[in-house]
C-alpha cells in the first residue's frame, strides 16, 4: 500500500466542488470523462434490459452476443479477425487491466512502462507485489515507450511492457510499425506486450491501429467508457492470446464473478449504425476543441511539445510560467476557478513542468478558461 499513491487530481476536484458549493463558477478541465451523455439508444437498451428482468449474473466471460459484437467490431473497423472466444468482458477497463497484470506478474517481477503514464498502471503492478519500471520518455518520441527503450530497460525480472495508444496524459499514438517492434522486443525476451487501447475511436486526422493487427499475441485492453461514452456503466473488455483464455477466465470468475448484466445488454446497442454515426459527430466536436486549444494555449506562454493525435487531453509544458505545476494548478483553481491536472499524477519524469488539460467541455467554456488563466499571468 505504501507504493500506491492517491490521485493528486482528486484533491483538485474536491476543492473545485467546494468552490462550486460556495457559488463560484468552476470550469472543469481536470477529469478524464466525456461531457456528452451516453447515446440515447444505449440508455434505452439498458432500460429495456431492466424491464425485461436482465438483473441476474451472466457468464463470467460476458454475454456471448456481446463478445460476438466486439469481435465483429474488430473486423469492421480494423479488418482484423478476433475470435469471440478470446474476448473477456470486464467491469471497466480497470477490471481488464487487473486481469492482464495478474496473469503475468509475480512477487518481484517488473513491468516496463512509459513515464508519464496513467497512474493505475504502476499502482496495479505494485498491488501484485511487482515493480513498475518507469522509463522517462520525452517529447522527441512523443512521450511513448519504444522498442529501443524496452531493450535498454529490460532486466531478468521483467515480464512485460505496457503501452497506451492513444495515451493518457499525452494523447499521442504509436504506429503499426512501432507496435510491431515493441511486440517483437518483448517476444524475444520471453515477455508479453500489454496495450491500452481505451481511447481508440477518439483520434483526429488519423486512425489508431490496433496492436492485434501486427501482434496477435498482444494483450489488449479496451473500454466502453471513452469513445462509447459509458463511463458510469463500468464496462470494458480484454483480448488475450488463446493460451491465456482459460487462466484469464479463472481470474474473472474469482475477481468479479461477472460484468454488470444490464450494462452488457445496453452495450449491444453501442455498435448499431445510428450510435456509431452519433459518436463520429461527437468525435468531430472533440477535434474542434483540440484544435482550439492547440492555437490558444501557446498564447499563455505554455509549450505544447507533442501535439495530441487522440484521446481528449493536451499535455502542456508550463515551465515558462511556473517551476511548480501543482502549486500552479492550485492557484488557477483558487484565483481563476479553472481546474486542471498537475503532472505529478502521471509519474516522476519532470512532473513539475507539466499539466494535463482535458477538453471535455465546449469551446465557449474552453475560451473562458483560457481568458481566466491569461488574466492571472
Amino acid at each position: 500500500m505504501g507504493d500506491i499513491g492517491p490521485f493528486q487530481v482528486m484533491a483538485i476536484l474536491e476543492r473545485a466542488r467546494q468552490l462550486q458549493a460556495d457559488g463560484h463558477d468552476v470550469i472543469h478541465l481536470e477529469v478524464g470523462e466525456p461531457d456528452f451523455p451516453t447515446p440515447q439508444a444505449i440508455v434505452d437498451a439498458g432500460r429495456q434490459a431492466l424491464s425485461d428482468g436482465h438483473t441476474f449474473y451472466t457468464a463470467a466471460q460476458g454475454l456471448p452476443e456481446l463478445r460476438q459484437a466486439i469481435s465483429g467490431f474488430y473486423q469492421q473497423r480494423y479488418g482484423v479477425a478476433v475470435a469471440p472466444e478470446r474476448v473477456i468482458v470486464t467491469p471497466g477497463a480497470s477490471g481488464a487491466l487487473q486481469i492482464a497484470l495478474s496473469l503475468l506478474v509475480d512477487e518481484g517481477d517488473e513491468v516496463v512502462m512509459a513515464d508519464p503514464t496513467y497512474p493505475c498502471n504502476r499502482h496495479f503492478v505494485s498491488l501484485l507485489g511487482g515493480r513498475p519500471l518507469g522509463v522517462a520518455v520525452g517529447s522527441e518520441q512523443r512521450f511513448q515507450l519504444l522498442a529501443s527503450d524496452v531493450a535498454q530497460a529490460w532486466t531478468p525480472r521483467s515480464v512485460a511492457a505496457m503501452v497506451a495508444s492513444p495515451a493518457n496524459p499525452t494523447g499521442t499514438l504509436l504506429s503499426a510499425g512501432e507496435l510491431a517492434a515493441l511486440a517483437q522486443a518483448c517476444r524475444v525476451r520471453g515477455g508479453a506486450l500489454i496495450v491500452d487501447e481505451i481511447y481508440h475511436g477518439l483520434t483526429y486526422g488519423c486512425d489508431a491501429p490496433t496492436a492485434l493487427s501486427v501482434a496477435p499475441d498482444a494483450i489488449v485492453i479496451n473500454s466502453f467508457s471513452k469513445y462509447f461514452q459509458m463511463t458510469g456503466w463500468r464496462l470494458g473488455w480484454l483480448v488475450v492470446p488463446p493460451e491465456l483464455v482459460e487462466p484469464a477466465l479463472r481470474l474473472a470468475q474469482n475477481l468479479f464473478l461477472c460484468p454488470p448484466s444490464m450494462a452488457q445488454r445496453a452495450a449491444l446497442a453501442a455498435f448499431s449504425p445510428e450510435v456509431l454515426d452519433e459518436l463520429e459527430t461527437r468525435r468531430a466536436e472533440f477535434g474542434r476543441r483540440r484544435d482550439y486549444l492547440l492555437q490558444a494555449l501557446p498564447q499563455l506562454g505554455w509549450r505544447l511539445p507533442a501535439a495530441p493525435e487522440g484521446a481528449f487531453y493536451v499535455y502542456a509544458d508550463v515551465s515558462a510560467v511556473t517551476d511548480d505545476s501543482f502549486a500552479y494548478c492550485r492557484r488557477l483553481l483558487e484565483e481563476g476557478h479553472v481546474a486542471i491536472t498537475p503532472g505529478a499524477d502521471f509519474g516522476f519524469n519532470q512532473p513539475e513542468r507539466y499539466v494535463r488539460v482535458a477538453y471535455t467541455t465546449g469551446i465557449d467554456r474552453l475560451a473562458e478558461a483560457v481568458a481566466r488563466i491569461g488574466k492571472l499571468a
